[in-house]
């Protein structure tokens, strides 16, 4: 279902709304204020990228940004790419090991292993 982010032109109020059919579009009022002249907004747009396509799409050798070294699904991704262009299967334990390092990276410190 689409959820529209809309401004209004009376209150400038920002808001959201789900929209089902036509009707609803033309409608919808101002939760602020009432207004009915509002114009709708771009908004971000989110999606899914596979670890499959974030391992294909990686290249060790190009430059990282923060923002990667922050993200934990990269954590392993090196490992994983190296093994890839080897033809080598880590196997599940490095899977189980990697999840659990991608879910709480502080247990990497943790010796009662």
């Amino acid at each position: 279902m689409p959820i529209y982010e809309y401004k209004c032109h009376t209150c400038k109020e920002e808001f959201q709304a789900l929209i089902m059919n036509s009707e609803e579009q033309e409608a919808l009022t101002c939760p602020a204020c009432g207004g009915r002249e509002m114009s709708r907004l771009i908004s971000r747009v989110a999606y899914h990228v596979s670890e499959a396509d974030r391992l294909a799409d990686y290249n060790p050798n190009s430059p990282q940004d923060d923002s990667f070294y922050k993200d934990t699904r990269n954590i392993g991704l090196q490992a994983k790419k190296r093994a890839q262009q080897m033809g080598v299967d880590l196997g599940s334990g490095f899977e189980s090991k990697l999840d659990k390092l991608r879910r709480d990276p502080g247990s990497v410190l943790d010796t009662t292993e």
